[in-house]
């Protein structure tokens, strides 16, 4: 199969990882992979992923592979356009160096155009040797949140046959040729605040609902009502505060707070301030 890459870049498509691959938690670094998409001309673009490997080692060692435990399944990935993504991977994972990524596409992918007709999506050797990614400068270190996002650009990805003409077999009319940016990052982004009356022993959710599923990050604030969520992807929130007791008799009612727009930018800590909840 015929993949562009785009270097120096990173990045991963898989599931949990095998128990061979995760850490103690302690020094487990925590691994988010995604799936995103450039626009195309297409009602629909369904991809049938069917098995994730991931290479630890030298590149022509071929014990290096590493099988990631990933639920068969079709992704239509226009559903993650315009800054939407899936989010595929969200585990402790093994700190150390991952050199390529190899997935396992099954004969069911298919694209449906605008007039509403689908059709088959061939994979010249996607289900046989699996499309591999190499990966630069990979490294997961412990403790941190490691992304990386899988840039999928249908537009150049699908190729028409030249000689396809309608009446002939609609199997025939498509081949999927991936054209893939891959991206990597620590995660370094934070929030951080003070809740008040401390007596409401608040809850925090940080809610970053732009992508599918929503991220949600929580922590507690400390007996000086004070909190910060760490490791958090940037992009914009939407903060929770929920009291978890009730307010003493003669005093005001703790409450429920949102607040949202909250913006999270990699390597910075977003200052909120103090948040009161009654």
């Amino acid at each position: 199969m015929k993949i562009t890459h785009y270097l120096p870049v990173a990045a991963c498509i898989g599931a949990l990882a095998l128990s061979s691959c995760a850490a103690d938690k302690t020094d487990a670094t925590k691994l988010q992979v995604r799936m995103t998409d450039a626009p195309g001309d297409f009602q629909k673009v369904s991809l049938d992923v069917r098995q994730i490997e991931v290479h630890l080692k030298d590149e022509q060692d071929p014990n290096g592979w590493e099988l990631l435990p990933f639920t068969p399944q079709a992704l239509n990935i226009l559903d993650y356009v315009n800054g939407r993504s899936a989010l595929l991977v969200d585990t402790d994972f093994a700190p150390g160096d991952l050199k390529e990524i190899r997935l396992l596409l099954g004969p069911n992918s298919t694209v449906t155009t605008r007039d509403g007709v689908t059709y088959d999506l061939k994979t010249p050797s996607g289900q046989t040797s699996g499309v591999k990614l190499k990966l630069n400068k990979a490294t997961l270190k412990e403790r941190e949140t490691f992304q990386l996002l899988l840039d999928f650009d249908v537009a150049k990805s699908i190729v028409q046959r030249g000689k396809w003409r309608p009446g002939d077999d609609k199997k025939e009319r498509f081949i999927l040729k991936p054209v893939i940016r891959v991206i990597a990052q620590d995660i370094a982004g934070g929030l951080r605040g003070t809740v008040t009356p401390t007596a409401s022993l608040p809850q925090i959710l940080a809610i970053r609902a732009s992508i599918t599923p929503a991220d949600t990050f929580s922590t507690s604030a400390d007996a000086s009502g004070g909190y910060q969520l760490s490791s958090l992807p940037s992009g914009v929130y939407r903060v929770e505060f929920f009291p978890t007791t009730t307010a003493p008799a003669n005093q005001p009612v703790y409450k429920n707070v949102v607040r949202t727009d909250i913006t999270v930018t990699n390597n910075q800590i977003t200052e909120l301030g103090q948040t009161k909840l009654d």
